[in-house]
Parts: structure tokens; C-alpha cells; sequence
């Protein structure tokens, strides 16, 4: 008995550490064995990519706030004697910048209208309005010589860019010549200066009297105008190109920009009875009450009338008054011009002219052209690349637009610019006569549709 409570005593101790022992062993986790590196341990940390897409909303928001907006001024006569011609000028903008969907690179192109009213003081005050409170970054377009003339100023003290603009006029290649680094921010002209261009009327005359085919009985000439910078640039050079060619000048009259009645003036001409009467006008209501009132008064002057098909109505406002007629106008020559102009209508409900809605419709792309080259090269599109894109690659020939819809090629060159290069396959002009308000080609001979016909 003694050894059996002997034995209970020690065993009872053991029994009690041993159990113990137990317990605490199945409590405790049991320690695996490292089987990789650490970096297997991390990676159930790691989100999976349903998880991933919220981190990258700031991406996506940050992408977006990278969108630039770039403003272009747009200058034209959307009021006023000549508010047609910015009716053209507008209809073509939207044509060719929506072709883009007004869009170059991350740069949205936002157009700011610009009212030059056809007056120089308002168009420089109304430019630099834009620069100022508009933030216009660029400029393009503009129809009248003198507001050309006035804007210069504007982008010279601003230093901005004007990618292109109508004014014609001697004077605007005077003060470009004078300091091209002041000036030169009036980048390129869209026309030509009127001598490179009207010395075609002398030309058909005399071929056509060489030829046998129109014999006046006095080589005289009556000289219009209206009284604007292009209107005495036009009168200037066809003076001295009929005076070169031995006619004389028996009559010089200026008019009016907005100017509709005629009876005085051609009146006078009709009593001179000079063989030509020559001259331009840039607005509607002047070219066509000078052409009707001359029918009215029986002037029997063959007339050239510079600028007549720059309105796409011109023959609605004329009718056959019109007839006989000699103009100097671009065509509808490419396939891509006649489907221009019938889209233009489809849109507008009018027909654009070559000379206007045509060639400023190239012009706006020869823009969107020069944007995206500029783009692609700097990465940014500003008003400092583009000034100097232009300067380095326009103005030195190593750059053309040869994708218009009016003339085969866009280019300058040093001793050409601020004008374009004039000539055959370049710019260049065909000598019209109209005929129940279709335009002939007359001149020059390879290109003539038919003979020049005299006023019976």
C-alpha cells in the first residue's frame, strides 16, 4: 500500500507537466518551413487589377486637363459695304477647320471673329481688342488693302503672327520691305501685288488686236477705282501697263468704298467714248450698280471690271449687263473645287467664289497644314513656334502647300515674300469674258476657251 501511494506520488507530478506540455502545444501555430524568398510573402499584398482601376481616375483626369484650347482670330468684313465676302469667309472656316473637328493634336482650335466693318481704324481697334482681352494666339485672313495696312501696326507692336491675308496693295509690301523683323509679323500675303496680276488685261488687249480679232478705233482708256489702298494699287498699275503699251488715259475717277450710284461718272464716260473702261471695285452693291447703271446710260466702252466674280451671286445682282464683261478670276478648275463649291452651297446656301471662298478655304488649310507640321516638330503649338516655323521654312521656299483647291501651289521664296510666287503652275489668274454668267477663258492663249469678243 505504502508503495503503490508511493508511486501515485511521483507519477502524478509527471502526469501534470506532460499535460501541460500538451496544451501549450495545441495552442501554438505551427511554423512553416521557408520555401521562397521573401518577395513570395509580399505579393498577396499586392492589389489585383479590378482593384488597380480607381488609382488611375487621376490619370485619366490629369490626360484631360492636358486639352489646350489654341484662339485663332479670324479677320474679315462680316459687316458692312463688303459683309459678303465675310459671309464666305466664314462659311469656308467652318468647312475647312471642321473638317478637323477644330482640332490639332491636344489643342482645340477656338475661332474669334473678327468684324473689320471694311474700315482701318475699326479693324486695328477691333485686332487688338482680340490680342489683348481675347487671347488670340494667331491671326489669318482679311479682305481690304487698307485694313492690311492698319493691322500691321497691331502685329508688329504685339509681336503676333498673321498667318496670311488678301490686301494686295504696294503699300503693304513697302512697309514689310522697310523691317521685315518689325513687320514680318504680318507673316505672308494671300494676293499677289495687283501689277503681278492686272498686266494680264493689257496683255489680252494687244494679243487680241495683233491678232486681228478686236480693232478699236482709238487705243484710249478710262480709268475707276474705289478710293482705297488696293483700289489706287490697281489703278496704279494698270495705268502703267496701258501707258507702257500705247494707250491713252483719257479719264481717272475714284469712288467711294460704299459707294452705289454711278450715273454721274459714267455719264462723262460715255461722252470721252474711250475704247476700255477699267477699274475694280471690292464691294456688291458698287460693282453691280456700276455694271448696270453703264448698260442703263448705253456705254458702249468694252469694261473691265477687276473683281466682279469675287461674289459668288454676281450674276443675280447683273444679269446680262454682265455680258462682255472681262474679269480676272481663278476657276473651278480641280474636281476638288467644284465639289468645294457644290458643298459650300449645299451648307450655305449660296455659291462661294474662286477668289474669296476658294482661296481663302486654301489658305485656312494651308494653316491646319503649318499647325500640325509645327506641332509635330516643337510639341506645343504658340504663337512663337509658329512665327518661327514660318520664318525659317515659308519665307525660304522649303516649305509649300500644294494641296489647294484653286492653284497648284503655295509658295514663296526670298525674293518673292511677303507675295506669293506668280506664274503658271503657281499663282496665277486666267482672263475671263462673261457670257449669261459664265466666265471664257480668253487669255492667255493656251488656255483660251474662245476669242475676245468686242461690245457690238
Amino acid at each position: 500500500m505504502k508503495t503503490l501511494h508511493r508511486l501515485i506520488k511521483t507519477l502524478v507530478p509527471i502526469m501534470l507537466i506532460v499535460g501541460l506540455a500538451l496544451a501549450l502545444t495545441g495552442c501554438a501555430q505551427p511554423t512553416p518551413e521557408p520555401t521562397e524568398p521573401p518577395a513570395e510573402e509580399t505579393e498577396p499584398t499586392e492589389a489585383p487589377a479590378e482593384e488597380e482601376e480607381p488609382a488611375e481616375a487621376p490619370a485619366e483626369e490629369e490626360a484631360e486637363q492636358e486639352q489646350e484650347v489654341f484662339k485663332l482670330g479670324i479677320v474679315g468684313p462680316f459687316s458692312g459695304p463688303s459683309a459678303r465676302i465675310g459671309d464666305e469667309f466664314r462659311g469656308a472656316a467652318n468647312m475647312a477647320f471642321g473638317a478637323i473637328d477644330w482640332q490639332i493634336g491636344h489643342y482645340k482650335i477656338e475661332p474669334v471673329w473678327i468684324d473689320s466693318q471694311s474700315d482701318p481704324a475699326k479693324a486695328s481697334q477691333a485686332y487688338e481688342q482680340a490680342i489683348v482681352q481675347e487671347g488670340i494666339q494667331a491671326g489669318i485672313n482679311n479682305w481690304h488693302s487698307s485694313v492690311a495696312v492698319s493691322c500691321m501696326e497691331v502685329t508688329a507692336k504685339h509681336k503676333f503672327p498673321h498667318l496670311g491675308g488678301f490686301g494686295a496693295t504696294n503699300t503693304v509690301n513697302e512697309t514689310f520691305e522697310s523691317d521685315p523683323d518689325k513687320y514680318g509679323y504680318w507673316m505672308y500675303k494671300m494676293w499677289p501685288m495687283p501689277a503681278k496680276l492686272t498686266s494680264g488685261y493689257v496683255y489680252a488687249l494687244e494679243d487680241a488686236i495683233a491678232s486681228g480679232i478686236y480693232a478699236p478705233e482709238s487705243k484710249t482708256v478710262a480709268l475707276f477705282a474705289e478710293d482705297t489702298d488696293w483700289g489706287r494699287s490697281v489703278l496704279e498699275g494698270l495705268r502703267g501697263q496701258f501707258e507702257d503699251a500705247g494707250w491713252e488715259i483719257v479719264a481717272e475717277e475714284l469712288f467711294s468704298l460704299d459707294a452705289s450710284e454711278f450715273y454721274p461718272l459714267l455719264t462723262k464716260f460715255k461722252e470721252l467714248n474711250p475704247a476700255v473702261v477699267a477699274g475694280t471695285g471690292t464691294g456688291l452693291p458698287a460693282v453691280s450698280g456700276f455694271i448696270k447703271q453703264a448698260d442703263e446710260v448705253g456705254l458702249k466702252s468694252l469694261i473691265i471690271l477687276d473683281g466682279l466674280g469675287w461674289f459668288g451671286e454676281w450674276y443675280e445682282v447683273t444679269g446680262d449687263a454682265s455680258d462682255y464683261v472681262i474679269d480676272q478670276i481663278p476657276g473651278w478648275a480641280k474636281a476638288e473645287g467644284q465639289q468645294f463649291a457644290a458643298d459650300f452651297e449645299a451648307e450655305n446656301g449660296f455659291s462661294p467664289s474662286p477668289s474669296s471662298g476658294g482661296i481663302s478655304y486654301d489658305y485656312y488649310n494651308m494653316f491646319i497644314a503649318i499647325a500640325q507640321d509645327v506641332y509635330d516638330g516643337y510639341g506645343e503649338l504658340t504663337s512663337e513656334t509658329l512665327y518661327e516655323f514660318v520664318r525659317e521654312n515659308v519665307w525660304t521656299g522649303k516649305w509649300t502647300f500644294t494641296d489647294g483647291i484653286v492653284m497648284e501651289e503655295y509658295e514663296y521664296t526670298p525674293e518673292t515674300i511677303p507675295d506669293p510666287v506668280v506664274g503658271p503652275s503657281k499663282y496665277i489668274f486666267p482672263v475671263l469674258q462673261y457670257f449669261d454668267g459664265e466666265g471664257t477663258v480668253v487669255y492667255p492663249p493656251e488656255w483660251a476657251e474662245q476669242e475676245l469678243q468686242a461690245k457690238p
